[in-house]
Formats: C-alpha cells, sequence, structure tokens
C-alpha cells in the first residue's frame, strides 16, 4: 500500500471539507475528479474538532470502499452520526477542524497475549480489540496525545470496546494493530 504524498493529504482534507459543507447546507455532493490513489480501497478515519475538543470521529477500519467514497462517508457519519455528541450543525463548521487519518490494513498481533504490550509501537500503531461481538478501536494519534504507554493503549482499547482493562491478556480476545497517515486540516 502506498503512501499518500502531503498534496495527497491536502486532496483528502478539501474532500471531507467540502463534503460536509455542502450536506449539511442541503446541497447535493458529487465525488470530484480524484488523484488515482482515491480509487484505492483503504481504511480511514475522520475526526472532527472544535475548540480543541473532540465534535465527532468515524471511520472505516478496514479497506471496504474507495478511499475518496470512504472520506465522504467518513465525514459524513462523523459530523451527523457519532452517537457521543449532537449532530453537527452547518452554521458551527467555520469552528470545526477536519483530520482525515488513512489507515494501513489491520493485522493480528502474532505473539502470546502476554508479550501484546512489547509488540505495540506508541505513536505508530493503532489498536482494534474484539472479544466476541464487543469491538474498540483506538488510532495511533490518541495514545500519544494522552501520554499513554503501550499498557494503557491497550487497557483503553478494552474500555472503548466494553470490557474490563487487561482484558487484552486473554488469549480469547483478538488484538490487530493498524498505522495511520495523518492530515490535520491547515490552520488547525
Amino acid at each position: 500500500m502506498f503512501a499518500l504524498t502531503s498534496e495527497e493529504g491536502g486532496t483528502a482534507v478539501r474532500l471531507a471539507r467540502d463534503a460536509l459543507e455542502k450536506s449539511l447546507q442541503g446541497e447535493e455532493f458529487t465525488l470530484p475528479p480524484l488523484p488515482r490513489i482515491f480509487s484505492e480501497k483503504r481504511g480511514v478515519f475522520v475526526t472532527l474538532t472544535r475548540d480543541g475538543t473532540l465534535r465527532g470521529c468515524i471511520g472505516l477500519p478496514y479497506p471496504v470502499m474507495p478511499l475518496g467514497e470512504g472520506i465522504v462517508h467518513a465525514a459524513l457519519s462523523a459530523a451527523l452520526e457519532d452517537p457521543r455528541f449532537p449532530p453537527v450543525q452547518a452554521a458551527e463548521l467555520p469552528q470545526v477542524r477536519v483530520e482525515v487519518t488513512v489507515l494501513t490494513a489491520p493485522e493480528p498481533l502474532a505473539c502470546p497475549p502476554e508479550e501484546r504490550a512489547g509488540h505495540v509501537e506508541v505513536g505508530r500503531h493503532g489498536l482494534i480489540l474484539a472479544d466476541h461481538d464487543r469491538r474498540g478501536l483506538l488510532l495511533p494519534q490518541v495514545a500519544t496525545e494522552y501520554g499513554w504507554d503501550a499498557e494503557e493503549f491497550l487497557d483503553h482499547t478494552c474500555i472503548k470496546a466494553g470490557l474490563s482493562p487487561g482484558c487484552w491478556k486473554k488469549a480469547d480476545v483478538e488484538v490487530a494493530t493498524f498505522e495511520g497517515e495523518i492530515f490535520p486540516e491547515e490552520g488547525a
């Protein structure tokens, strides 16, 4: 999987912003012509903040649709469907900052459960944890923002899944890592 250039990252952020502005103002949004990399299937998350505080964050952890479509889907979902927040209103958009994180495909940690923390690189890896029907995902930048070490990062991913801290040490709990290219909106 090829990395995006900084120019393509800027295109990703503008695409998310344009989709939000048009859709929240009741206008029809159509996908513009995009560089070829945007037709590759990629995982992607869009994070919205207002005054430095999370306002919405939703995405596609697995590469299930072309990146361009995924960015639009994630942006609108983050603005309108994040259950932690009321929907973003069009009047708020000037204060909302957009960040796009393009993901590599998640890879299961192939080590004994008690060694998982030693295989998680804070600042590089994001985590997906699954136990039957419960799942939690944290982007790579979250551990860095909070100053967590690998064990704390794993514990907080357990909590995000609605599970007890330390559940990552159980053999029947699946843990996968992924990497993300982070593209913040200019001026953010």
